[in-house]
C-alpha cells in the first residue's frame, strides 16, 4: 500500500508491479438536483474526481445505488444512463455495481484506475513559495442549497450543473502533460479535489504537512479576489442560503483560519462553502507557476492563481 488513510488523501495506491498501481476510491449521495440524468452526471463526476487529483486514470466502476422501493424505475433508469454518459466520456468501464432498497435516493460509484507508482500526487507536500491554483469556481453549495428553496435562477442553476458536470480529466492531464515537459524536475508538489470540506477545509489539509515523509507543515495565504465564484453564489451566501455542510465546516476550522477585516461575510462564507465535484487545489513550484497556467489554459482550464504558500505561522490559513 502506497498510499491509504494517514492523511486523508482522496484516494487510496496499491501498487502492483514496479511500474504499476492502482487507485482506488469510492462516493455516493442524495440528489442535489431535480433532473435525475443530469443527477447521474454529476455523481459520475464527482466519484471519479479523486482519481483525476491523485493523477490517476480510470479505467473501470461499480455503481452503487440506493432506490425507494416505491420509485418509479424510469427516474432510476436516466439516474443511470446520466452516470454511464459521464463514464464514457472518461472512457472509464462499468463493469457491476450493487444496489439496495432505500428510502432516499443515493447514487454513485466506486472507481478504480491505474498510476505509476513514482508519480503519485498526494494532497500534502506543499513547499514554502508555493504557487496555489485552483480550476473551478466555487460556489455549488449555497446554489444548491438555493435551488431547494426555489431561489435560484435557471442562469445559475445551468452554471451550477455545468462545473459539477465538468470532469476534471482535463485538468489532470494537463498538470501530467507539465510533469513531462519539466523531465528530472518537480513542479507539482500536491495535488487535491475540491469537495465536501470546501476550499478552506481541504487547503487545512495540504498545509499540515506529514512528519512520517519529512514534510513539513506550511501556512497559506488567499486572495479571495483572485477566485473564480459561480454565477448567483455571492448573492446567495448574502442572503442565508447555507448548507449545513458550510457551517459545519467553519466550525471544524475554527482559528485555523483567519481574515483580514475587508473581506465581506458572503466570501468567507464561500470559502467555507461544501462543493460537489469541485476543482482542483494545486501546489506547483513558483517557477513553474505560469508555465502551470499556460498548459491547463491549454487544455481548456480557466484555472486562476489564488495564493502562496508560507513559512507556517499562525494562522494556518490566511485569507486576505
Amino acid at each position: 500500500m502506497l498510499v491509504g488513510f494517514e492523511t486523508n488523501d482522496d484516494a487510496g495506491v496499491y501498487q502492483l508491479a514496479p511500474e504499476m498501481a492502482l487507485v482506488q476510491s469510492v462516493d455516493f449521495f442524495t440528489p442535489i438536483v431535480d433532473d435525475p440524468h443530469t443527477f447521474g452526471q454529476i455523481a459520475a463526476a464527482n466519484s471519479l474526481s479523486d482519481i483525476y487529483a491523485m493523477g490517476g486514470k480510470p479505467i473501470s466502476a461499480l455503481s452503487i445505488v440506493g432506490f425507494p422501493d416505491k420509485g418509479e424505475p424510469e427516474i432510476l433508469e436516466q439516474i443511470l444512463s446520466g452516470g454511464h454518459s459521464k463514464m464514457a466520456e472518461a472512457q472509464c468501464s462499468v463493469i457491476g455495481g450493487h444496489s439496495i432498497r432505500n428510502d432516499d435516493i443515493q447514487f454513485g460509484y466506486a472507481v478504480t484506475g491505474l498510476i505509476h507508482p513514482q508519480r503519485v500526487w498526494r494532497n500534502v507536500g506543499v513547499h514554502t513559495g508555493d504557487v496555489l491554483l485552483l480550476t473551478k469556481a466555487l460556489g455549488t453549495g449555497v446554489l444548491s442549497t438555493a435551488l431547494k428553496k426555489e431561489a435560484a435562477s435557471a442562469r445559475d442553476l445551468a452554471a451550477a450543473v455545468a462545473s459539477m458536470s465538468e470532469l476534471n480529466r482535463a485538468a489532470s492531464e494537463a498538470l501530467l502533460e507539465l510533469q513531462d515537459k519539466a523531465a528530472s524536475a518537480e513542479p507539482i508538489y500536491a495535488v487535491t479535489d475540491i469537495t465536501g470540506f470546501g476550499l478552506l477545509g481541504h487547503a487545512r489539509e495540504m498545509a499540515l504537512g506529514d512528519r512520517k515523509r519529512g514534510v513539513e507543515a506550511v501556512s497559506m495565504q488567499i486572495d479571495y479576489t483572485a477566485i473564480r465564484y459561480l454565477p448567483g453564489a455571492e448573492k446567495a451566501a448574502r442572503e442565508g442560503f447555507l448548507p449545513g455542510g458550510l457551517k459545519n465546516n467553519r466550525e471544524f476550522l475554527g482559528d485555523c483560519v483567519g481574515f483580514a477585516e475587508a473581506v465581506p461575510q458572503e466570501f468567507r462564507d464561500l470559502l467555507f462553502d461544501p462543493q460537489t465535484s469541485g476543482g482542483l487545489l494545486i501546489a506547483v513550484a513558483p517557477e513553474f507557476g505560469n508555465e502551470a497556467l499556460a498548459v491547463l489554459d491549454k487544455h481548456g482550464v480557466a484555472a486562476r492563481r489564488i495564493g502562496v504558500a508560507i513559512p507556517k505561522g499562525k494562522p494556518l490559513i490566511f485569507v486576505q
